[in-house]
């Protein structure tokens, strides 16, 4: 079982939340007062991530980490579902989607990579990720986040934000992280971007305007998939830290419409 935290009325429509990488369900602590009055909110702790137990993963990891959340959510008594999947989180629901159709009312993703088409780009992500994976467990937690931060997807952090992310990133455990990171390595994951096709439920994109590489990626997605993009002004790659907000009353107001 994967460690779970829960808003709101049970009675409610259930909406679960999984977070990026390096982060937990504490993330969306912020996002609740709104969400939890509209939705009983499940926010899920990936492995390695949180109080979820270091999991020795497969290689690839993606449908494993997918049927640890199912089996979460059935222990609790969870059949149906939104679900809503920022970054590593989304590509994990692209997962949950293509295993567990039947359960999803509708998919909400943001911030998230459908997976690479080409195999040189797929052996470079995973050469890359193979880097920070030697540098998350050999240096201490404090250097590799200090690098990670500085990544061009995260270019829109002020000084100050990005020195909150790291002091709130201090806990997470290297080694459990590690196993996860490189278990779901972009190299690592088939592309899915034919998955809204296959689809009855309704499919949504949340991206900043300031992400060119995601909203760029996000664009040429809608093309090819019945994916509804939606686009928030002045904000990076996290969107819901950056405008909680702004994204709280778009994920309401379109969940509740997919619905009527």
């Amino acid at each position: 079982m994967l460690a779970v935290r829960c808003y709101g009325d049970s009675n409610q429509p259930n909406l679960v939340l999984l977070h990026g990488f390096l982060g937990d369900k504490a993330d969306w602590h912020d996002l609740m007062p709104r969400l939890s009055r509209h939705f009983h909110c499940v926010c899920i702790d990936l492995p390695g991530h949180g109080a979820s137990p270091h999991i020795e993963l497969v290689s690839p990891g993606f449908e494993q980490v997918a049927q640890l959340i199912q089996q979460t959510l059935a222990g609790i008594h969870i059949d149906k579902f939104h679900l809503l999947g920022y970054s590593l989180g989304g590509r994990i629901a692209l997962h949950l989607a293509k295993l567990f159709p039947a359960q999803l009312l509708s998919v909400t993703l943001e911030s998230c990579h459908p997976g690479l088409t080409i195999e040189a780009e797929k052996h470079a992500r995973l050469q890359s990720d193979q880097q920070w994976h030697q540098l998350l467990t050999t240096c201490p937690i404090s250097t590799f986040l200090a690098r990670w931060y500085q990544q061009g997807v995260f270019a829109d952090l002020s000084e100050v934000a990005r020195s909150r992310l790291i002091e709130r990133r201090q806990h997470n455990n290297p080694a459990a992280l590690g196993a996860i990171y490189l278990a779901t390595s972009l190299g690592l994951q088939q592309d899915l971007s034919n998955i809204p096709n296959q689809s009855a439920i309704k499919w949504h994109y949340f991206v900043g305007k300031d992400d060119s590489k995601f909203s760029n990626l996000a664009q040429a997605w809608q093309q090819q998939a019945s994916i509804t993009l939606h686009h928030f002004d002045n904000v990076g790659h996290n969107v819901h830290l950056a405008n909680g907000q702004a994204f709280c009353e778009r994920l309401i107001q379109q969940l509740i419409q997919d619905t009527q």
